[in-house]
Parts: structure tokens; C-alpha cells; sequence
């Protein structure tokens, strides 16, 4: 029987080459793409799921109320750690994890700057990255050890064996390298090339031990059959104790997060986490379902609408004895027969587009052939797809009375109303959908690339203080300015397009105590900070310690920091901060230092008194860029002779702020873009079925008179109204979907009528450009051929 049901599947493919071609070709493609979206997926909620104790390691967080709102983070005081492995005995171990260090490497005449991480010796027993050399318990026990990633280590050694062997850092300390990492997996969201032990950071003393200075990651594994809810309970008021006479911290909590959902979320409300990259997880999900749902959509109409075709074989083998159900097997079975090929042909164009689509998703995405489980997943989503092409045609087919059929009374259905057009105008609704939310996030992207950002970031170039820049730093100021590689020269606590520090507890002129629970974002300059990075003065002067020696405890503010803290004559305000008492020199107007789509945020830029990380100059452009930078690189090359120059520039950071959402963007346009094709494709194929089917009426039409005009109307009529009615259906849908998106931005755009109109406009002319080529062809046929067919 099976045999058979295959033998019968086979050749109604063969004998419908044109109709079996392009429902494999819809489904292959909506396949390919549901593939492809469902392996980024796979990246992301499998990020950091491979650590053996994961169920038991928690991430250890803050929760406190600022600014009349509650919000959390997940930094926590350097002593957090230590505490809860000493004081809890729920707690198996504690690990603080500190990233984004930068030291020099020296290995013989091999220089390097790589990226690096400090971290309790626990953590290689906690997270579970394969060690191919040494030993995760005591890898990093010893001040002077350090662990290399095994690509770090083959940068430095070759094919040498590193264990054993010496690394300068700094040109001052020497590490024994104690073990070799597996390269870091591209689904963890740690990333470092080398470990350093937690006590050469306490021996650098860039450590303390203040309960209310928050600059550490701590994680803490918790002991087998320990609640994580009654460990919440007991250390929530741990910050709370500890500074028991500070009214400040009164508010402060303590909880924890499991490690295997901070990836997913890290979107916080009312100090709860609620979200984040989960939401553009689920939205890329219901995509690949639509997707494959449109795809599906196309077997079904065309199955319908071929009805005809095969009325009268569904007749005969009823009257010889058929039962519905095994006709119900046959047609789905014909449906899985072609989601099989259609399935193959998908895989082939994966294969090929993988690689490009990991370039533009950012994640190194594979298909994991060697698991058995892919391919019981593959079996899965042939069936899947199969069944649900099948299914209506299935029922619909085996449906049809015998009598009726033989005797010639069949007719397809012509109803205002039928299942067909419901489907087409579904099809078509999910393409409009997708194609407006596109024109939004586009927007959304376009409208804060606009923003200005409140500085000229044009020939702006940074470089981290390392070594000795900071040692030379007058130095190397006047010549890269005497030498004409820059205009001007500034120092910075980072770069301007980010944020190192916020702190509270400030006061000021005519404040109050609850203003100390404001929170201020934190820069720092010591002269030439409005000249160098473009900013624009609102009042007052710039920073200026070379022509105001008394400038050293000088602050700038912007305006919304002026606005805040309700100074009337911001000039001759006065803040307190870490014991100092800071004289306001000038106010800037507010500039974007972090996120585009969100409000600028209060901020103090502090004088010399306060540290720096980042050199600042603007190039001088009177040369080219590159005559600058080759001169700048002679300077630094001069005074910090055992660095390599490493530059950045400020536009090239400030465009990398529109990275996701530009990828978002890019693919939801992609699949939009794919989703149109695949409904103008069974759309093709409807209408040419329904020209071959009216070919004689259009014959008669001909004959009396009609125009081709006349005949292209009425035959591209009916589609046109069901792709109207899909428009004013994904209208109101598509607004709800992205307002509700939208709001996740403090800076974000009105959504107006053009972008509903014009997608409207779009699919119209798309929709009857696929069917007109059809009409037009049918109504030039010769109707003396379609009349003589009798």
C-alpha cells in the first residue's frame, strides 16, 4: 500500500512539473530561511547552558531606588564575594570576575596587547571551560600565575609546549603560565585571552574593600539542594548591614539571578529582569514560524485549487473501495514526499548561505552534523512541514463525493468567501506585517543616527594611557600639537562615546539629603575638553589647568545635571564629592556618551584632581589622516616605546552603538524580503492556474468584444482585493506589534500613516506585477485556439 501511495505521489509530481517546481522551490525557501533563523535562535538560548553546575551558579545583583525609581545592576562591592563564601554556608564557592584589562605581553622579541580578565581561582572549577593544559583547582592559586586561552597561547609560543613558561607583563612581572584554555566557545558572554589571579589585582591595589563601591561581577555556586529564594532572603540586606549608619544604603538590596538567564535577560523594570535579548529571541522565532506557515500556505491553495484534477481520481478509488482515511494517508503522504525534497534543496542552500549570514548575525553558526539529534530534528521538521501543508488539501480532497464527481458535477469552489482566499489573504498579511515592522526598525535606526550627538566626533582619536603615556603625557601632548598631528590634546576618564563610572552620594549648593541619591555619570579632563571633543558651551569657561593652575578641583556639568540639581547660578555652585569640595566652572550642552535611544543622563566631568584612562586629540586637518597618524605613531613610539599604538576612532565607536539593531534590522528585512517572494510565488502560480482554467471564457470575452484591458481587470481583480484586504488587516497589527517594541526606547519615533500606505503601495505593485504577467499573457492568446480545445 505505502508502495503504492509513493509510486502515485511520484508521478503526480512528474506530471505537474510546473506546479510541483514551484511548491518545492516555496517550501525549500521557507524552509532554508526557517532553518537559518532557528540556528541563530539555537546560539542564543544555548549561550553559557554547557557549564556542568549551571542549575547552582547565580549571578548576585543589587537592587536600590534612585531617582524616585527602582532599578538593579549587577555590580557588586569587591568584598561581596569573599562574604558570602565566609558567612553563608549555603554558598559552595563565590568567584569575582573583572574583564577588559589590557596589559603588554612580552614572550622573547613578541610583543602583544591582548584582552584580558581577573578572577577568584574558583572560576575555573565553577565554569566549566575545557582545560587542555594544567589544572582548573589550582591554575590560578598563585599571585604570579596566569592561564592562557589556547589561542593566546599559540600566538605566543607557537607549537611549544606553555606550560611552565614565562610572561612579561608590563615590563615588570613575570607569570608562569599554569594552564591553557579551550578557545572560548562564541555563545559565552565571557571574553578574555588570559586569566590573572584576583590576588595580583588586590597586590596592584585596584581592590578595596568599600561596601558601597560597586566594580565587581561576583557569582556564587550554590550548594547542592540549596534554595535559591531562602539564600535571596538572608543576604538581602547584606550592603544594608554592613553600612548600618549610612542612610544612603537604606534601600539597598541584594538578590541573586540564575547565570543561564543573564544572557537572555538583561532588561531590567522596577529592579526585576524582564527581558532583553529574549524579546528579539521570541520575535525571530514567530518569524521562522510564518515563514514556514506562508510557505505551506502555498501547497495548500494550489492543492485546492487543482481540485479538479483530481476529483475524479478521488471518485474512482472510492468507488472501488478507498476509505477516507487511507486517502487522507495518500495526500499527506504526497505533501511529505515533497517537503522531503523541498527539504534537501533547503539544506544545500543553508549550506551555502551560512556562512554569509553568520558574518551578519555575528556568531559563528554551524550545522551539527555529526549529532544524531539534528538529524531526528530534521526527520521532525520534514514531518511537520508535510502534515501541515497536507492537511487541508487532505481533508479537502477526500472529501468529495463520488456520485457527484463521476457524473460530472463537480465544480471548484467560486464563493465571495472560501478557504482558499482566506489563506491568500493570510499569506499576504503576515508579508505585510513583517515588511512595516522593517520600514519602522529602519526608521528607529535612521532617527538616532540623526540625533545629534553633541559633539564633532570628525578626526577625533583616542588611545588608552598604558605604559608610560600618562608619565609623558606633557610630553607627548606638545608634540603631537608642535609636530601638527593634532589641534588639540585632552585626558579623559574614558572615551566620550562611553561610560567608566557613576557614582552618588554628592551634594552640592542649596541640595539636599535626598539628592545624594541622585546618580551622577562620571568623566574627567584636564584642559581642552570642550576644544578637543567638539562639546558646546553653555555657560562658563572650559577646564583649564595650564592657564588656571586652580582649575585642578574645576568641574563641568551638562545640562542636565544643572537642571537636577536646580542651580539657579550653576557658576558659583559648589559640589562635594569623594571629600573634595569641586568648583563649577562651566555648564556644556548635553551630549550622547552611551546609548543613542535613551535620555542623556546627568553628568559631572571632573578636573585633574580626579583619574584618567584615555587620551583624547583631535587631528589636525590641514594634512591627511594618514600623514597624522604616522606622525602620532612616531611620538608614542618615542615615550611609550614598549606599546604598540593602538588607536580608535570616535565616529567608527559611536557607529558601533547601532550594531544590533542594524543587524536586527538587516535580517527582519531579509525574511521580510523572502516572506513577499515566497506569497508573490504562490500568488504566480494561482493566477497562471486560474488563467489555464478561464481560458475559454476569456476566449468568449475576446470574441464579443472585451479588451485586453477588460481581461487583465477582471482576472487580476479578485487577487488585488485579497491583497487589499491583507493590507488593512497587518495595519492595525503591525502598529500594536511596534509600538509595544518602540517603547523600549526613551528616544524613539511617532509611528505616522506614510509607512502603512506606502507598504500598502509596495505590496499592491508587487502583487500585480506576479499577476498581470499571467493576465496579460491570457488575455493576448489567440481565443480561436481556446474555443477549438472543445
Amino acid at each position: 500500500m505505502f508502495r503504492n501511495y509513493f509510486k502515485t505521489a511520484w508521478r503526480n509530481l512528474v506530471r505537474n512539473k510546473v506546479y510541483s517546481l514551484i511548491n518545492i522551490l516555496g517550501l525549500s525557501i521557507g524552509m532554508a530561511a526557517c532553518m537559518l533563523i532557528l540556528l541563530w535562535v539555537q546560539n542564543q538560548v544555548s549561550h553559557d547552558q554547557f557549564h556542568k553546575n549551571l542549575d547552582r551558579i547565580q549571578v548576585v545583583n543589587n537592587r536600590d531606588i534612585g531617582d524616585g525609581v527602582k532599578f538593579a545592576w549587577s555590580w557588586t562591592p569587591n568584598i561581596m564575594g569573599p562574604t558570602l563564601k565566609k558567612d553563608y554556608p549555603e554558598v559552595a564557592e563565590a568567584v569575582r570576575y573583572s574583564e577588559g584589562y589590557h596589559f603588554l605581553f612580552t614572550v622573547g622579541e613578541k610583543k602583544m596587547v591582548p584582552s584580558g580578565a581577573f578572577a577568584d581561582p574558583a572560576f575555573l572549577s565553577v565554569f566549566t571551560y575545557p582545560l587542555l593544559r594544567g589544572h582548573a583547582t589550582n591554575a590560578l592559586n598563585e599571585v604570579y600565575n596566569i592561564v592562557l586561552t589556547e589561542k593566546l597561547a599559540k600566538s605566543l609560543f607557537g607549537t611549544e609546549d606553555p606550560i611552565g613558561k614565562i610572561v612579561k607583563l608590563d615590563s615588570t612581572d613575570h607569570f608562569k603560565v599554569t594552564g591553557v584554555l579551550k578557545n572560548l566557545p562564541d555563545n559565552t558572554a565571557f571574553d578574555f585571552g588570559y586569566l590573572l589571579p584576583w590576588t595580583y589585582k588586590d597586590k596592584l591595589g585596584w581592590t578595596d574593600s568599600a561596601w558601597g563601591n560597586n566594580g565587581v561581577q561576583t557569582y556564587v555556586m550554590l550548594k547542592p539542594g540549596a534554595s535559591k529564594a531562602a539564600f535571596d532572603q538572608k543576604i538581602n540586606k547584606i550592603t544594608t548591614n554592613h553600612l548600618s549608619g549610612n542612610a544612603l544604603y537604606k534601600n539597598r538590596e541584594v538578590f541573586t539571578q540564575p547565570f543561564k538567564e543573564q544572557w537572555l535577560y538583561s532588561k531590567q523594570e522596577n529592579g526585576q529582569y524582564v527581558g532583553g535579548r529574549i524579546d528579539v529571541v521570541r520575535m525571530f522565532t514567530a518569524i521562522a514560524v510564518l515563514i514556514l506557515i506562508i510557505a505551506c500556505i502555498n501547497f495548500m491553495n494550489l492543492s485546492t485549487a487543482r481540485s479538479e484534477k483530481r476529483a475524479k481520481e478521488v471518485g474512482i478509488r472510492k468507488v472501488v473501495g478507498a476509505q477516507k482515511k487511507g486517502l487522507i494517508a495518500q495526500f499527506i503522504g504526497e505533501s511529505t514526499l515533497l517537503s522531503g525534497i523541498a527539504f534537501l534543496l533547503a539544506l544545500t542552500v543553508v549550506i551555502i548561505c551560512l556562512p554569509g549570514f553568520s558574518t551578519l548575525v555575528d556568531q559563528q553558526l554551524h550545522l551539527p552534523f555529526a549529532n544524531p539529534l539534528f538529524w531526528l530534528s530534521a526527520l521532525g521538521f520534514i514531518l511537520f512541514s508535510g502534515v501541515l501543508a497536507g492537511s487541508y488539501p487532505a481533508f479537502y480532497l477526500s472529501a468529495f463525493n463520488p456520485v457527484k464527481v463521476l457524473k460530472g458535477f463537480f465544480k471548484s469552489s467560486t464563493a465571495a468567501v472560501n478557504p482558499r482566499k482566506i489563506l491568500v489573504v493570510v499569506q499576504f498579511t503576515f508579508a505585510v506585517l513583517l515588511i512595516i515592522s522593517t520600514f519602522i526598525v529602519m526608521q528607529q535606526i535612521k532617527h538616532a543616527q540623526t540625533r545629534d550627538n553633541g559633539y564633532d566626533a570628525r578626526n577625533l582619536v583616542f588611545v588608552k594611557m598604558n605604559g608610560t603615556i600618562e608619565k609623558h603625557f606633557a610630553l607627548i601632548r606638545n608634540e603631537l600639537i608642535s609636530r601638527g598631528a593634532a589641534v588639540s590634546v585632552t585626558k579623559s576618564m574614558s572615551p566620550i562615546t562611553e561610560r567608566y563610572s557613576d557614582s552618588w552620594n554628592f551634594s552640592w549648593t542649596g541640595g539636599t539629603e535626598e539628592d545624594k541619591k541622585v546618580d551622577f555619570v562620571r568623566m574627567a579632563s584636564d584642559a581642552d575638553f570642550v576644544k578637543t571633543l567638539g562639546t558646546r558651551l553653555v555657560m562658563g569657561r572650559d577646564i583649564d589647568i595650564y592657564k588656571y593652575p586652580g582649575d585642578s578641583n574645576a568641574i563641568l556639568l551638562n545640562e542636565t545635571a544643572a537642571k537636577v540639581m536646580h542651580l539657579k547660578d550653576p557658576l558659583t555652585a559648589t559640589v562635594k564629592a569623594d571629600d573634595i569640595d569641586w568648583r563649577v566652572v562651566g555648564v556644556v550642552k548635553d551630549f550622547i556618551y552611551q546609548s543613542p535611544y535613551e535620555k542623556v543622563q546627568q553628568l559631572i566631568v571632573f578636573g585633574p584632581k580626579s583619574w584618567f584612562n584615555t587620551l583624547h586629540f583631535k587631528l589636525n586637518p590641514a594634512n591627511t589622516t594618514q600623514q597624522n597618524l604616522d606622525i602620532a605613531a612616531g611620538i608614542f613610539k618615542q615615550f611609550n616605546p614598549e606599546y604598540p599604538f593602538d588607536y580608535k576612532f570616535v565616529d567608527a565607536e559611536y557607529a558601533r552603538k547601532f550594531k544590533e539593531e542594524q543587524k536586527t534590522g538587516t535580517m527582519a528585512a531579509l525574511f521580510a524580503g523572502l516572506t513577499i517572494f515566497i506569497s508573490c510565488l504562490g500568488l504566480f502560480a494561482l493566477s497562471t492556474y486560474m488563467a489555464e482554467t478561464r481560458i475559454k471564457e476569456i476566449g468568449v470575452r475576446k470574441v464579443l468584444g472585451a479588451s485586453v484591458f477588460n481581461i487583465t481587470s477582471l482576472l487580476s481583480g479578485s487577487f488585488l482585493k485579497l491583497v487589499i484586504i491583507s493590507c488593512v488587516v497587518a495595519s492595525p497589527i503591525a502598529w500594536f506589534v511596534m509600538s509595544r517594541w518602540l517603547k523600549n526606547y526613551e528616544y524613539r519615533i511617532s509611528i505616522g500613516w506614510p509607512v502603512f500606505a506606502g507598504t500598502g503601495l509596495l505590496v499592491m505593485v508587487i502583487a500585480l506585477a506576479t499577476i498581470s504577467f499571467q493576465s496579460v499573457r491570457a488575455a493576448l492568446a489567440n481565443p480561436v485556439k481556446a474555443l477549438r480545445s472543445e
